[in-house]
């Protein structure tokens, strides 16, 4: 499914904000500047040239003579430009700029537009050029990077690659999109070896009719509970498949039902499937998207803090056997993912829990922020909603398909799958189940206080630490069923420390057993 792009946006669809692009040395904020007015007809304006004109020098010539009355001149000529901007405008700013906390505010009533970019690509085009005097040494330019990137993300309303002439032209819809929404919604750009797509974040998504993708019709796959609430918020559908809530309806005969009513409403190739509700229904719609007529569009439309956190991101569907959870399944990424935060207010407190689990695994993995906010049990917002997914997009990027990194993700679900399976998915939701998982894993990884605070984390959010008449010793032997064993032994996911994940790791049989039977409460 193609991304909205420049010519597909009637005046009505044009930006309803300025554009600002912001980002460090070499992000080619300039760049994506000029793509954007060539593309979309607006006024292209850059803060650097715009100063060099006013102080009669150039940059680095401003700069050498010194820096304090060079950032005062700078803030000065910004906040002025920021003050006057209006929709009709792009506007690339110099990558100290938003230093100014003056400069902050003033952004607040833009669309601000960050270009991600590594620190390494970042070096190698600005070391060579002249006039950058901040790029003169190597390393210190990577210590300015990482005391200079929280902050970039901070206050962007849309993280891009940085680059630009790819990435932009695609985006246009997805960022003419944001411009419409709340301002508290965020866009994320997700790739992949095989594609890339926006990912919205933010409340009223659904109710303001967002949408960032061409106009195409729209078939929807959707439970019982949550059909009745937001379907209806979908636009025009032209076939709407409901399955039961719940892990149990993720089977191949419910794929099947959904694919011969998908042949009986005529969906073709140039229409899109629409996944609205958690991981079930995300898993299930996804699978029958990517084997429907050999593949079809899937817009993600997440409606649980498991899903938004998780599920949602990185192509992954599938559907559950018997024997094992999520045996038969492909990689499928999404044509969007729109993430409204508001679907979160109608959940049961369980299901508001259950996602909170996923929350802990990735900043266990994230490290950092993620984990300073969870682990001092800060209220959930919609800042650690777009981190997890931050940091499951970044994982997803360097690795698709599990043959590496990507691993990372499975932290606590190899014991978690094992007992979902033993209890036949009726005794414990999927989160529920990670928590535990979780708690196994930190105990083969020698982490006893990093498990004690995880424990205490999951009970205060009202999460199981044990479960009652549970047998140990089946939990061991089904956990070598995992999708992810490709000799003997399973490999396990590891934690050193919050940020530092290991995985492939091989554990001894003793260990996993006592691990697994701390866990069951006779």
């Amino acid at each position: 499914m193609d991304t909205l792009t420049a010519e597909d946006l009637p005046a009505a669809r044009r930006p309803r904000r300025a554009l600002v692009f912001i980002g460090f040395m070499g992000a080619g904020k300039s760049a994506a500047a000029k793509v954007a007015g060539e593309r979309l007809g607006l006024t292209v304006l850059d803060s650097d040239r715009l100063l060099e004109e006013r102080l009669g020098k150039s940059i680095a010539d401003a700069f050498s003579a010194g820096e304090e009355s060079f950032r005062a001149a700078e803030e000065d000529l910004v906040c002025s430009l920021l003050e006057k901007l209006d929709a009709g405008s792009v506007l690339s700013l110099g990558g100290g700029s938003v230093l100014s906390k003056k400069v902050r505010q003033a952004l607040q009533k833009h669309l601000t537009v960050l270009l991600d970019v590594h620190p390494d690509i970042a070096w190698r085009r600005v070391s060579d050029s002249a006039g950058r005097p901040l790029a003169s040494d190597a390393q210190a330019f990577r210590t300015l990077y990482s005391q200079r990137s929280e902050l970039y993300r901070s206050i962007a309303d849309a993280i891009l690659p940085g680059t630009p002439r790819e990435t932009l032209p695609a985006a246009f819809g997805a960022l003419v999109s944001l411009s419409q929404a709340s301002p508290q919604a965020k866009l994320l750009w997700a790739s992949s070896a095989s594609g890339s797509y926006p990912v919205l974040i933010g409340p009223s998504l659904l109710a303001d009719g967002i949408w960032p993708l061409a106009p195409a019709r729209r078939f929807c796959v959707t439970d019982e509970t949550v059909g009745e609430l937001y379907a209806s918020r979908l636009g025009e559908l032209q076939a709407t498949i409901t399955i039961p809530p719940g892990e149990r309806a993720k089977t191949l005969a419910n794929a099947e039902r959904v694919w011969q009513e998908l042949a009986d409403g005529g969906m073709t190739r140039a229409d899109l499937l629409v996944a609205l509700g958690g991981g079930v229904v995300g898993d299930l719609a996804g699978f029958c998207a990517a084997t429907y007529q050999r593949g079809v569009p899937v817009v993600q439309v997440p409606t649980t803090l498991l899903a938004q956190v998780d599920s949602a991101y990185g192509g992954k569907t599938g559907v559950d056997l018997p024997q094992a959870k999520n045996y038969v399944g492909a990689y499928h990424q999404a044509a969007a993912v729109i993430a409204d935060t508001d679907t979160l207010e109608t959940l049961p407190v369980a299901e508001l829990a259950c996602g909170y689990a996923e929350v802990i695994k990735t900043a266990l993995i994230a490290g950092g922020e993620l984990w300073r906010h969870v682990a001092a049990d800060e209220p959930l917002n919609e800042r650690v909603i777009l981190q997890c997914a931050r940091t499951k997009l970044a994982v997803v990027a360097e690795d698709e398909r599990d043959s590496g990194r990507r691993q990372v993700l499975n932290l606590g679900h190899t014991v978690a799958h094992a007992i979902e399976v033993l209890t036949e998915y009726e005794r414990l939701r999927h989160g529920e189940a990670v928590g535990l998982g979780l708690l196994a894993a930190l105990r083969l990884s020698g982490q006893g206080e990093l498990r004690e605070q995880v424990s205490a984390l999951l009970t205060a959010h009202g999460l199981p630490v044990t479960i009652d008449d549970l047998d140990a010793t089946e939990v061991v032997k089904l956990t070598a069923r995992d999708k992810k064993r490709l000799g003997e032994k399973v490999p396990f996911v590891l934690v050193n420390a919050p940020g530092d994940v290991v995985t492939g790791c091989e554990v001894d049989d003793g260990a996993l057993a006592a691990a697994v039977s701390e866990l069951c409460r006779s």
